[in-house]
């Protein structure tokens, strides 16, 4: 059943619905990179997505493996909508939507339960007096009011097993800052893509996945292009967000 404001989309490259609406934070491509991107264990597995909004990366997520899938969520209009898209994709025997705080992770979780984590977290660190003019649940997907890039990383760290996976998408200009948690929390990053706009502009996305107890070695992937010149979506982009 669908709440006030509330509608069904598909997520992109499928015929899967989601409840998304104008007033909290909607899906965008930087999401479904993420789920594409991930290590996935593709028979068996655990996987735990943090800050997973209104639940598209698992569900992403869910097309690419047969394993359990948790995701945590602070606010609870996203969590629900979650749960209802599980519902609708009839997921509920191995997805599941709770409504948590990502610091609480280490006092909710046993260390080393998943063999993934992923994180599309908030991009824009809080600056004095910065006033933010988002309504309150878009401000919370969009800036660090309740977490930081380092919670989410220690509680990613916490979390996944030793030789298990932490896979970000942020925004290119905090790479070296995700670099550095990482290692801070024993995850060795070891595989780097940017996506940009255009061919000659400035990436505007990056993903990154690490190991836990990893060994150094870093791999820079081809940088994803989106648009041509023309603003018509590139095929590398069509095959990796469409499916085509």
């Amino acid at each position: 059943m669908l709440r006030e404001g509330e509608r069904i989309d598909r997520i992109a490259g499928t015929n899967d619905p989601i409840i998304q609406a104008d007033h909290v934070f909607s899906y965008s491509i930087d999401a479904i990179l993420l789920g594409r991107f991930a290590y996935v264990p593709i028979q068996k597995g655990n996987i735990l997505d943090l800050c997973s909004g209104n639940g598209v990366v698992g569900l992403v997520l869910a097309e690419r493996t047969k394993g359990n899938i948790m995701m945590v969520e602070l606010q609870e209009k996203l969590n629900d909508m979650a749960n209802r898209s599980i519902e609708k994709n009839h997921l509920v025997d191995r997805l599941s939507s709770v409504c948590m705080d990502v610091k609480e992770i280490p006092n909710q979780f046993q260390p080393g339960m998943f063999d993934t984590v992923t994180c599309n977290p908030p991009y824009f660190p809080i600056e004095a007096n910065k006033l933010i003019k988002e309504k309150e649940h878009i401000a919370l997907a969009r800036h660090e009011l309740a977490c930081t890039l380092e919670d989410v990383v220690a509680a990613g760290s916490h979390a996944v097993k030793h030789g298990g996976k932490l896979a970000l998408v942020h925004r290119p200009e905090r790479v070296s800052e995700m670099i550095a948690a990482m290692r801070t929390n024993r995850i060795e990053p070891k595989r780097l893509r940017f996506c940009h706009p255009k061919m000659g502009k400035p990436a505007n996305i990056v993903l990154l996945e690490g190991t836990k107890g990893g060994k150094p070695g870093l791999i820079c992937e081809s940088p994803l292009i989106i648009y041509n010149d023309d603003s018509s979506y590139t095929d590398a982009f069509k095959q990796e967000y469409f499916r085509q």
